[in-house]
């Protein structure tokens, strides 16, 4: 007889392996803060927002859908209650991987695959950050723990409160973390020997020591600060052309990743159709008259 997970595996997608199929809309929240400026909330305070698979698939839904939205142009990624993100709900998000990996009624090569899978589900939603072609800030205040660090190193800005606390928790529980952190972390960072150390003890760093090490960009007195900063960032990306302002995130982004050469290259592709736009002319009369530029939206 085959067990049910095994029948699950072979008849069933992915998706299925979740304990429910219908997706959790309470656990992200979407606010417009200001014209053009959004902000997604985790809102699991009571679970200090730690992660299940409803709540991944969810957020990936909140950031694509905003991505098409032609009437955002910055985000914000926030945490509602006591902390940021704690990491991942070791019982609701671990579950259905863990199932897996005790079935021994599965052949291995087909449980291996299977796992794959899961995780590249999960690589997806937060990947997702760096795919929306709009900016992303990051406003961690207490707990960013695992997960949540895979969540800000693929923003595009981070900034934190004071009491912000960090870890890459996952040799604490018997994996090298696999969500995004240790593929994106030096690239954010830059220091080799102090991302290593970090990931490889899984201790505690503090928003001073983020901040020296460049994992944040800004600290702010207290979550509130922090709201009013993170709102004014994006207010003040927001008010830019849209065109130029999503083309320096596609640009930045491919330029990490490949050469100069390459880069440039992209660069001169990318702005021989976006000269083009209205907005360089808006742009330039704007600033000769002293006026505050208008866009059209994208």
């Amino acid at each position: 007889m085959l067990s049910n997970t095994r029948r699950t595996l072979l008849k069933l997608p992915l998706r299925s392996l979740s304990t429910s199929s219908a997706l959790k809309s309470t656990d992200i929240s979407v606010k417009e803060e200001r014209p053009y400026v959004y902000n997604v909330q985790l809102n699991r305070p009571a679970k200090l927002n730690t992660f299940t698979m409803d709540m991944w698939r969810e957020f990936k839904k909140a950031i694509d859908g905003l991505a098409d939205d032609p009437k955002c142009r910055s985000i914000i990624v926030s945490g509602e209650g006591k902390a940021f993100c704690a990491g991942i709900d070791l019982a609701a998000g671990m579950s259905n991987i863990i199932q897996v990996i005790q079935d021994d009624a599965i052949e291995i090569g087909r449980k291996g695959r299977a796992v794959r899978r899961f995780i590249g589900e999960i690589q997806d939603c937060f990947t997702a950050l760096e795919k929306c072609p709009k900016p992303i800030i990051a406003a961690v205040h207490s707990h960013c723990l695992g997960a949540g660090i895979d969540l800000i190193t693929a923003c595009d800005i981070r900034i934190a409160s004071q009491d912000a606390n960090f870890s890459i928790r996952e040799v604490d529980i018997g994996l090298a973390a696999d969500i995004g952190t240790l593929n994106r972390i030096q690239k954010v960072v830059g220091n080799d020997s102090w991302t290593r150390e970090i990931a490889l003890t899984a201790r505690d760093f503090g928003a001073d020591e983020a901040h020296r090490y460049g994992l944040i960009s800004r600290i702010c007195d207290d979550r509130k600060a922090l709201l009013e900063n993170s709102i004014d960032l994006a207010a003040r990306i927001a008010e830019k052309s849209p065109i130029a302002v999503q083309g320096t995130k596609e640009t930045l982004n491919y330029a990490r990743d490949h050469t100069t050469d390459e880069s440039l290259n992209f660069i001169k592709t990318w702005n021989m159709s976006q000269l083009l736009s209205t907005d360089l002319m808006n742009s330039a009369l704007a600033a000769m008259n002293k006026k505050k530029a208008t866009y059209e939206d994208v």
